[in-house]
């Protein structure tokens, strides 16, 4: 089965829009920080503060989503499962959306906010990723072969960056 289409940027704007507090990880962090890369989902780290948990259940109602490879079987997401630090694998109608409870070594939102930077996609839509160096650690950490050629190309943003 290929894969659906992602609509990152209507992604981004629908939490926005729901005031969801999140940090983009992965593929789209990477690109962000202007890795020549392609990826085929958004990733991201939620807050699991249950009033944010309630706005992100409100925003993934919006996007008509359900959780992927079910094998048939329609599967809504759940407040209850979205407060755990698993790993949610979501389709939605604007594309694939993984909402991570936590990432590399037991890395959750509030470990990982400090180590983020907010950057501006368009007059209203600013969000937060991960710096370069948080990104490229917890690639490390998690050293999947999908990241090695990533990790080539962040190590040398980080190093054009520092000359």
């Amino acid at each position: 089965m290929p894969k659906s289409s992602v609509d990152f940027f209507c992604l981004l704007e629908t939490l926005a829009h729901y005031k969801i507090d999140f940090i983009i990880v992965g593929g789209v962090g990477a690109i962000l920080h202007g890795a020549p890369i392609t990826t085929f989902d958004l990733d991201i780290v939620h807050s699991r503060h249950i009033d944010n948990v309630a706005r992100l259940i409100e925003a993934l109602e919006s996007l008509d989503t359900i959780y992927r490879g079910q094998f048939g079987r329609i599967i809504k997401p759940d407040a209850t499962a979205l407060l755990g630090l698993g790993h949610h694998l979501f389709e939605t109608k604007r594309g694939p959306l993984n909402v991570l409870g936590m990432i590399g070594k037991n890395r959750d939102y509030d470990r990982l906010f400090p180590y983020t930077v907010e950057m501006d996609l368009s007059g209203d839509l600013r969000v937060h990723t991960l710096d370069l160096k948080t990104l490229i650690a917890v690639k490390k950490e998690t050293f999947r072969d999908k990241d090695r050629v990533s990790l080539m190309f962040l190590q040398e943003l980080l190093k054009e960056s520092s000359d």
